[in-house]
Formats: C-alpha cells, sequence, structure tokens
C-alpha cells in the first residue's frame, strides 16, 4: 500500500518535524541548599527542592523568553501566594515575567543566521547565582556565581537580592529609556560587570553580552552552580 501525501498532511509532517529539529530544550536545576521556585515564561512555574530539575520544550522562533528563580514562596492549594524575589502576579505558574531583583536567563530561539541567541541578566538585578550553559554544542558557558549580594552597595539592596539602579532610580542614564545610544556603563553597572563578566549590567550591554548558539541548540540553567 503506497503512502500519499496530500497537501495538509504533507504541511502537518513539515510542520512537526520542523518543531522536532529546532525546538529547544531546556533542563533548569537548582544546585541551592535551599529550595528555588522556578519560573520561565513561556513555560510557567515548578518548586524545585534541592537537586531538582525541571524540563521544559521551547517552541523555535520563540524571542524576549526568560528563566528565572523565585526565593521564599508560600502558595495555597490553587497556586497563588506570594514570593520574596521573582514574584510574577502572585501565581505559581508564571503568565508573564518576575518582579524585580531577580537574575535572568534570557533567550531568542531561531532567530538571524539560524542562530539562538542566550544571555544572562542583570538588569532586573540579581537574586541567585546562575551557570545558563550549552548541553550538545559548544558554545560559551555563561555564569554568574558573585557574591553580588553580600557585596551589594546599600542604595541598592533590596529583600533577597541586590537591585539593578534602573528599578531604583528609573531614569534613562541606568533605564536607557530614550533609545540606541542614550546610556552607557555607569559606576552601578561596572559594579555587576567586574562580578560578572559575561552577564547584562545595563541594558544596552551587547557588546561583552551576548554570545549567540546554532539554533537546535539544548541548554541547561543552573541555580547555585
Amino acid at each position: 500500500m503506497s503512502f500519499i501525501c496530500t497537501l495538509p498532511i504533507c504541511l502537518s509532517l513539515f510542520f512537526c518535524l520542523f518543531y522536532t529539529i529546532h525546538a529547544a530544550n531546556f533542563d533548569i536545576v537548582n544546585q541551592c541548599s535551599y529550595t528555588v521556585w522556578a519560573a520561565a515564561s513561556p513555560g510557567g512555574g515548578r518548586q524545585l527542592d534541592p537537586g531538582q530539575t525541571w524540563s521544559i520544550t521551547v517552541a523555535p522562533g520563540t524571542t524576549m523568553a526568560r528563566i528565572w528563580g523565585r526565593t521564599k514562596c508560600t502558595f495555597d492549594a490553587n497556586g497563588r501566594g506570594k514570593c520574596e524575589t521573582g514574584d510574577c502576579n502572585g501565581l505559581l505558574e508564571c503568565q508573564g515575567w518576575g518582579s524585580p531583583p531577580n537574575t535572568l536567563a534570557e533567550f531568542a530561539l531561531n532567530q538571524f543566521n539560524n542562530m539562538d541567541f542566550p544571555d544572562i541578566s542583570l538588569v532586573d538585578g540579581f537574586n541567585i547565582p546562575m551557570d545558563f550553559s550549552p548541553t550538545n554544542n559548544n558554545c560559551h558557558d555563561i555564569r554568574c556565581t558573585a557574591d553580588i549580594n553580600g557585596q551589594c552597595p546599600n542604595e541598592l539592596r533590596a529583600p533577597g537580592g541586590c537591585n539593578n539602579p534602573c528599578t531604583v532610580y528609573k531614569t534613562n542614564e541606568y533605564c536607557c529609556t530614550d533609545g540606541p545610544g542614550s546610556c552607557g556603563p555607569t559606576t552601578y553597572s561596572k559594579f555587576f560587570k567586574d562580578r560578572c563578566p559575561d552577564a547584562y549590567s545595563y541594558p544596552q550591554d551587547d557588546k561583552t553580552s551576548t554570545f549567540p548558539c546554532p539554533t537546535g541548540t539544548n541548554y541547561r540553567v543552573v541555580f547555585c552552580p
């Protein structure tokens, strides 16, 4: 019996194959000595006790995506509550982005020249040490593991973390709200950059903070590596 590939069937098979090949798998691992409530947009959220892993699959073409950890959370049986850092509208299953301060693993998949663009960002501050690394390609391992909370300037300190100055002062000098080239390094951004050279220290810190990786790469995000 021969198989006839009609247009609807062929298209379905094509998109299924494209998704399978180019979707990215993310293993999110808690190596901290304390519970972390992992969050992903897209993806939702999950409680991770020490040593636990949560795996998610993200569709090709996804942009402006991020993974982060929340600390000191309490949720009821309906998944509603609050977190000291990284809270996302009081929901266990995040439907948006988290509240600063929170260390971010950001990424855009299958973009220009069939490349992914992963990064670690401190533009929303810092709460948990993080490693963001590829698992099946020889791309750059991005890390931010310094004691930023312990060394945080007093004016940036927040319960459970260290704020980025944009969160505190909300000016173009720190937030770059006036467009490309409207701001540059500051004393505060240098504080973050000196401790985590691979991470975004302010919104236009692109030159030393982007590490493209071929589309089809899978990734691992580790809290407290």
